[in-house]
């Protein structure tokens, strides 16, 4: 099995520059855990920010919603696979990295994201 077959190929993205109130009120409307944080140019790299990360800021830390920029909380470069790699990569970059989700890409540019949830489920799906 490769990436392209569990892959989510509707990626909601999100711009550095944004404040977190913004990414907030995407992750509750597309009802996601994590959004793409969009490149700002074509040597630039993905970012990832998920609840985690707001979380630890905004609660922890008490951050601001309003003050804060996505890009001062976000995972920048977010690790990234092309789509043509097996799952039992990508499962063990997922362990090796601590992480639970990564981009896919393909020349550089987002087609994709992998989480291990969606893993999970094609694995499951197996078992029924």
């Amino acid at each position: 099995m490769k990436v392209n077959d569990v892959m989510v190929k509707n990626v909601i993205t999100i711009s550095p520059f944004a404040k977190l109130r913004e990414a907030l009120s995407k992750l509750k409307s597309h009802d996601i855990k994590s959004l793409v944080v969009e490149k700002q140019h074509d040597a630039d790299a993905y970012g990832v920010i998920t609840y985690t990360n707001i979380l630890k800021t905004v609660i922890a830390e008490e951050g601001d919603i309003d003050m804060l920029n996505v890009y001062d909380i976000c995972a920048k470069p977010a690790l990234t696979v092309g789509k043509s790699l097996a799952i039992k990569h990508v499962a063990a970059m997922m362990v090796q990295h601590h992480v639970k989700r990564l981009l896919v890409v393909e020349d550089n540019e987002l087609v994709g994201f992998v989480t291990m949830d969606d893993i999970m489920d094609d694995l499951l799906k197996q078992v029924e």
